[in-house]
């Protein structure tokens, strides 16, 4: 198979960073925290590039949502070997409500603009944990899929995918074009070298917006915080002091 690779790249809080919530508990302190691809993304680009260099497919296409800063987010792909990027411009109360049902809608969209054979993604994001997306845009595409993939094989028109399921492994063959969701120990992703990072200012993002690919993203989700406040804090704490007052003289007799 001679074709073109699209790969979803999120830009997600770093996983090494202490994570903060607001004050008004509406969602995590984002301004000023340090930023980058989803590990999961990382491993999708890794197999994608894997795929080119062995000459399977012809192009790598790195697709990120989201504000401007998104762009980073691609030129990390870029430099680890895709050829060009697209920058689905999305900010504001957009982003905000932005998810796995809208990225789909954008990604099928551009599977179809850009002639894609395969669909690369992570199998979740380590923000929000959703794992809808990969599933979602096969759905809108009516594609096969090979979900939570530890290793991919292209034999001609066919993919050859071994996915981790709760019983060990399992062994699948689906037909092109197809959408994949990429786990854990499908590869290790190389390290951008210094060189690449050069070439990787160098190369092609094009900046699109939703509207471009008929695409609306309007959410149908209402996200709700419900607290422990007042008397049910007051409660919560007087139970607490019941229980550990009750456990303790067993733990003691036990010991004893």
């Amino acid at each position: 198979m001679s074709g073109r690779v699209l790969v979803g790249v999120k830009r997600v809080i770093d996983y090494a960073v202490k994570i903060r919530v607001k004050p008004d508990n509406s969602g995590v302190v984002t301004d000023g925290v340090k930023h980058s691809m989803n590990p999961f993304c990382e491993i999708a680009v890794e197999e994608a590039v894997k795929l080119k260099e062995k000459k399977l497919i012809k192009e790598v296409v790195a697709v990120s949502c989201g504000p401007q800063q998104a762009q980073e987010t691609i030129r990390t792909a870029l430099a680890m070997g895709a050829d060009r990027g697209i920058h689905v411009e999305v900010t504001g109360k957009d982003y905000d409500t932005l998810g796995p049902l809208q990225v789909s809608k954008i990604l099928a969209a551009l599977a179809k603009k850009e002639e894609a054979q395969l669909v690369i993604l992570g199998k979740q994001a380590i923000d929000d944990d959703c794992n809808q997306t990969g599933q979602m845009t096969a759905a809108l595409l009516d594609w096969p899929q090979g979900t939570f993939a530890s290793e991919v094989a292209l034999e001609n028109d066919k993919v050859k995918v071994v996915r981790e399921i709760d019983g060990g492994l399992e062994t699948i063959k689906i037909s092109t074009p197809a959408v994949l969701t990429a786990d854990l120990r499908l590869n290790t992703p190389r390290y951008a070298t210094l060189p690449n990072i050069m070439k990787a200012k160098k190369k092609k993002i094009a900046n699109v917006k939703p509207a471009d690919l008929g695409v609306e993203l309007t959410s149908r989700m209402l996200g709700k915080y419900r607290g422990v406040t007042g008397k049910r804090k007051e409660r919560a704490t007087q139970q607490s002091r019941v229980e550990e007052w009750t456990i303790l003289p067993n733990i003691h007799r036990t010991i004893l």
